[in-house]
């Protein structure tokens, strides 16, 4: 039996007879050989078993599974199973790795032995005009690659493309693999893992093309839908609260009815929100029994609060962060974004 490779690139596919020839190319082409490639076909019924079949015997190190259910999360933690490697590699169909991706996640892991995740920064495989929302998203992804702007977005949205991570085998067996629910997979894993301790870090070098296909899941599945994130997050979140502003107020930035609903699934787990924060004056009103939480101005945040910013219209983030650290106050002592 031959020795266990350093790397298990995990490739989930359904239906990819169109693109997988040039994922799974993209990893044979890699400066790091020493790798095996799992990957899992979720009950295609297009040309993708005929395919695997043919590349899986003019390459040895590509091992084809299947799962006795159909479904991403079984695809993904059948191959999580499979893997023999120290690092657990996340390739998806439609994607292209460049060829140093391999060897430079392993070269940080190695010299880092804290962290326990590490992505890459990636390019926006799509049309940057047709898409522009979602290629804004990934610009913001490219920013975070330290260990501590990771952790302090991780309630914004995820922080890290799925397929650009490698991670450590053995935060499996500690952590729990992916969870299946009506809620994004890769989110609420980071989530938990997070929750856990894990640290996690980028390569800071695009070393990923993450094409924006039609067929993405997170277009059509509503597991991936605003409310699911939303709903996703909020558990976590409370756990954080519960960590750093226990004993304090806490108020929301945005008073409108989209930010108060998102703030609502904070409530569900028990806190009370004592006020909001808008800049509109039209929106301010005092504290009155039985109309609700007081809506006050920047300046009338209590100096006590923590603060949690929801309001997700572009641009609001930064000047919300802009503002609370203009009057003192420090992100994650003091405040968190959450939109």
């Amino acid at each position: 039996m031959r020795a266990p490779p350093r790397v298990s690139v995990l490739l989930p596919v359904r239906n990819g007879a169109a693109t997988l020839a040039r994922a799974i190319e993209s990893i044979r082409a890699q400066t790091c050989r020493d790798w095996e490639l799992l990957v899992v076909d979720d009950h295609s019924t297009d040309a993708t078993p005929g395919l695997l079949a043919g590349l899986e015997r003019n390459e040895a190190r590509l091992r084809v599974l299947v799962p006795p259910a159909p479904g991403l999360v079984p695809a993904l933690n059948v191959g999580l199973a499979a893997a023999r490697g120290e690092f657990v590699a996340r390739m998806d169909a439609d994607d292209a790795a460049h060829p140093e991706r391999l060897a430079a996640q392993c070269a940080l892991l190695d010299a880092e032995p804290g962290l326990g995740v590490v992505g890459c920064q990636v390019d926006f495989g799509g049309d940057r005009n047709a898409q522009a929302g979602y290629a804004l998203h990934v610009a913001w992804l490219n920013t975070l690659t330290t260990p501590e702007a990771i952790a302090l977005n991780r309630f914004v949205e995820s922080p890290l493309a799925h397929p650009s991570v490698m991670f450590r085998r053995t935060l499996v067996a500690q952590h729990g693999g992916y969870a299946a629910g009506d809620f994004p997979e890769d989110y609420e894993l980071w989530l938990r893992w997070l929750d856990a301790g894990v640290r996690m870090a980028k390569v800071p070098r695009v070393l990923l093309t993450w094409h924006d296909a039609p067929t993405r899941l997170s277009r059509s599945d509503p597991r991936y839908s605003p409310d699911a994130f939303f709903r996703t997050k909020a558990p976590w979140l409370a756990r954080e609260l519960a960590r750093t502003a226990a004993a304090r107020p806490l108020w929301i930035w945005g008073a409108g009815r989209p930010t108060r609903r998102r703030a609502a699934t904070i409530e569900a787990h028990g806190y009370r929100i004592s006020g909001y924060i808008d800049v509109d004056a039209k929106k301010h009103t005092p504290a009155i029994g039985g109309r609700g939480p007081a809506v006050v101005a920047p300046s009338g945040i209590p100096r006590d609060a923590f603060v949690l910013g929801y309001v997700s219209s572009r641009g609001a983030r930064d000047l919300i962060r802009a503002a609370l650290e203009a009057s003192g106050r420090s992100e994650g002592r003091d405040f968190l974004m959450c939109a």
